[in-house]
């Protein structure tokens, strides 16, 4: 039986073939799918094109399809957040801002110092603000207000871009959020409180109308002073209802909105510049938006905001501790200004309660004691200012800032406007061996490097012709370094300045922690006589790197800070080691011999090892002692001030004294302080690692007459360069003959006369220094002939030793002349 025919079509398998394959090479091929690869409409099909296939990373990258999605999807989620947002925020009651809660200062042991934060705010409906005020806000904070919404994105991306970048924190609210913030919610930079604060002002845009906001916020924004609102801030800076404004006060105040605590001119005076820019940059926007005529604008002039009147509970310190640890927060940016006005602080400051009165009394007992104002008018220029720091920990344990904050305002610790004056000279000497600088001639410098300290001798080296006075005139001839510290000599320390290089004595100074934008501190050979205007704070950091072997600690006056249990995390203080321990060391030994030998001889009364420098400010304008233990750093400033109109004013004639030095009254209010502040702890010398070269040499044996000088290996000084020897010179009646040896130091001296009876019973007073000068005992004037630690009366006394004494170091001794009478030493 033959087997049935295959259908139509159909093409027999051969049982060797191959599944899905055909017979060989030549063999039959089974069908294919129309789309397949072989099929007719598949990509190997001629004229067609293939598909590539994605591999490798690009399998990674996503599709144009999916960037689509996840962009659309995105959108949704934002738009859907935006409208729920909008719908769950509602617009809340007022914040506790609005009735802003008190801070509480306390001493380091927990005992309070004093409460701020009394609210200080009147509301006013805005048709009594003067309409050039409102303007002027606008103009300082948001131009576009009428015409703009309630939230500028743009300006909100602009600003978050720009503080990332570095340009600085910039705010992008408008106005309506700024009053959000201020009513509604609260100063804490926290994403929560910005996302409310979106929303709330979205809705309040909506509802109310731009008078209800801009009233609003004139009555809730802080200006200073603890003044909340316009018609507050219009009484606290000119004593006037808001209704009396004129345009130029109300571009000031508009002004204090972008930083109330540093615009204020007054109890900030170094900012001045910065706030009379801001003040015109209000009044040129009011010009640029048609608000302000550009002629009345060319005739307006800067309105001077009234003294500060401070409350009753901040008199005596408390106020100047308080307004230093507020701005010291708001400086390192702990918490802004308008943050901490909102109150409920508890911060516990590093300040000792102990050494906090004994400051006080001390500069009761040496100077304000003695200050009598109806019989002498210079007494009422009198201030005082001082700071005590623990150089191993960087706490200011002790600040006084003047007689009253009630009664003078402006911190004499903390202010910058008074020159430093000698007590500058340090850094130089620091610059020195930090720097491994020597002369023009090539010697390495050291205390013992010779100097000529002639008067009015030309700087050579430097770029700027300078020939600097010494105090009264004096020329010293050649003098060592040491000496030239002990005596506070300017043509010695401007010199080394030009020898050091003026750059490096500045930057030594900031890595010491006087701030690099302190007032008038121009690079050049001037500034070794301290003509920078540092404050007594800066002054204090920069001597307890001294202090600390060169390691610097930067100082703070905060311990802690907590709100509602939780503690305000507080910046780092690592310490860094500025310059080396020897530079350091060095510079502490010759600071030794000023407190020992030289100006600053009313020290010794503390009774601890001090280390230390005078200075007397340009005009006697100001007067300063800046000296440390081993474990105390205290600077003490007196200042010259009229109290009516606070100019900077001289003090000749202050206490009865022809003139103020750093070796009188300031020198006698630290040691007193430091006597007291470290009664409870036995003195502790220094430990001091010295650059080679610096240990003083020995004493010459008292019968030679004719001891060698230190001179280079060979002098190859130009005529110009080499030191001129003073009249009398230095070896016939100078040092040798009837100077340190016959009659001086030695022969009358320390030596013959002995260490405890040398230097009041004939040794550095009565045939050493002052021959016969009168003193505490039997004369230890030292610095004022009398006036430094002696009675008034031994001023004569003491300034006949030091200019006509036979013998001693003053008196044609170390320093080759005559030494200045006591009205000339700084």
């Amino acid at each position: 039986m033959s087997d049935q025919s295959p259908p139509a079509g159909w093409t027999p398998r051969d049982p060797d073939t191959p599944p899905h394959g055909g017979a060989g090479p030549a063999g039959p091929h089974p069908p294919t799918h129309p789309n397949g690869p072989d099929g007719p409409n598949g990509p190997d099909r001629p004229g067609t094109k293939a598909r590539r296939r994605r591999t490798g990373l690009r399998r990674l990258l996503p599709t144009w399809r999916m960037v689509l999605g996840a962009v659309l999807l995105l959108a949704l989620l934002i738009g859907g957040g935006l409208v729920a947002g909008y719908l769950l925020v509602d617009i809340p009651p007022a914040n506790a801002a609005a009735t802003a809660q008190s801070n509480v200062y306390l001493y380091s042991d927990g005992s309070q110092i004093a409460r701020d934060g009394e609210v200080n705010r009147v509301n006013v409906p805005l048709s009594q603000i003067p309409l050039t005020v409102q303007e002027a806000v606008l103009a300082a904070e948001d131009r576009d207000f009428y015409s703009e919404r309630a939230v500028d994105p743009k300006a909100m991306v602009r600003a978050a871009w720009n503080t990332a970048t570095g340009k600085g924190t910039q705010s992008g609210s408008t106005i309506t959020q700024q009053y959000v913030k201020n009513y509604y919610l609260g100063q804490e930079q926290t994403l929560k409180r910005k996302a409310k604060e979106f929303f709330i002002a979205i809705k309040l845009g909506r509802e109310k109308s731009k008078a209800y906001i801009l009233e609003g916020y004139l009555n809730t924004s802080y200006f200073g002073r603890n003044a909340y609102g316009i018609q507050a801030a219009s009484q606290a800076y000119y004593g006037k209802d808001v209704g009396s404004l004129t345009t130029a006060e109300g571009a000031y105040l508009a002004t204090l909105l972008n930083s109330p605590s540093v615009f204020d001119v007054v109890s900030h005076a170094q900012s001045r510049p910065r706030a009379l820019a801001r003040w015109n940059y209000v009044l040129d926007g009011m010009v640029k938006k048609g608000w302000l005529p550009a002629a009345e604008r060319a005739t307006t002039a800067f309105p001077e905001p009234g003294k500060v009147r401070a409350a009753a509970g901040l008199s005596g310190q408390r106020g100047y501790l308080v307004e230093a640890i507020k701005e010291f927060i708001v400086d390192r940016k702990i918490l802004d200004d308008k943050t901490l006005a909102e109150g409920g602080y508890q911060i516990r400051t590093t300040i000792d309660r102990r050494r906090q009165s004994d400051f006080v009394e001390a500069v009761d007992d040496q100077m304000l004691g003695r200050l009598d104002p109806e019989t002498r008018k210079a007494d009422r220029l009198v201030r005082a200012g001082g700071v005590s720091i623990d150089p191993a920990t960087g706490k200011v344990v002790a600040m006084y800032g003047g007689v009253d904050y009630t009664r003078q305002y402006v911190n004499n610790a903390t202010r910058h406007d008074y020159q430093v004056a000698s007590t500058f000279k340090p850094f130089v000497f620091a610059a020195a061996v930090e720097n491994d600088s020597r002369t023009q001639d090539g010697r390495r410098i050291t205390p013992n490097t010779i100097y000529n300290g002639d008067n009015k001798r030309p700087v050579v080296g430097g770029r700027i012709r300078f020939a600097p006075e010494n105090e009264g005139q004096v020329s010293y001839g050649n003098i060592t370094v040491n000496t030239a510290t002990d005596l506070s000599v300017n043509a010695v320390y401007a010199q080394m300045a030009v020898d050091v290089g003026t750059a490096r004595v500045k930057k030594t100074a900031v890595d010491l922690g006087v701030p690099e934008d302190t007032p008038n501190f121009v690079v050049g050979p001037a500034m070794a006589l301290g003509t920078l205007q540092a404050s007594v704070l800066d002054m204090t950091q920069a001597y307890a790197t001294l202090a600390d072997h060169g390691r610097r600690t930067p100082y703070t006056f905060v311990e802690e800070i907590s709100k509602g249990g939780d503690k305000i995390p507080l910046p780092e203080r690592a310490p860094v080691q500025a310059i080396s321990r020897e530079a350091a060391d060095t510079t502490t030994s010759m600071l030794v011999s000023v407190v020992d030998n030289g100006t600053g001889t009313a020290a010794l009364a503390a009774g601890h090892p001090a280390a230390g420098k005078t200075g007397t400010g340009e005009l006697d304008r100001s007067a300063w002692f800046a000296a440390y233990t081993p474990n105390l750093v205290t600077v003490v400033a007196m200042m010259g001030q009229d109290p009516d109109t606070g100019t900077l004013e001289s003090l000749y004639g202050a206490l009865g004294e022809s003139r103020i030095g750093g070796g009188g009254y300031p020198a006698r209010i630290w040691a007193a302080y430091t006597k007291t502040a470290l009664e409870a702890t036995d003195p502790v010398d220094f430990e001091l690692d010295l650059q080679p070269g610096a240990a003083p040499p020995p004493p010459p044996p008292s019968a030679q007459s004719n001891p060698p000088q230190e001179t280079p290996d060979e002098d190859t000084r130009s005529p110009s360069l080499r030191p001129t020897p003073p009249s009398g010179g230095q070896d016939n009646g100078g040092q040798d003959n009837g100077g340190q040896d016959n009659g001086g130091r030695t022969q009358g001296g320390r030596d013959n006369a002995g260490q405890d009876g040398g230097r009041d019973n004939g040794g550095r007073t009565q045939g050493g220094r002052d021959n016969g000068g009168t003193g505490t005992s039997t004369g230890q004037g030292d610095d004022d002939g009398g006036t430094g630690r002696g009675d008034e009366d031994a001023t004569t006394a003491g300034t006949q030793g030091r200019t006509g004494g036979p013998g001693g170091s003053d008196g044609g001794g170390v320093i080759g002349g005559p030494r200045p009478p006591s009205a000339f030493l700084e």
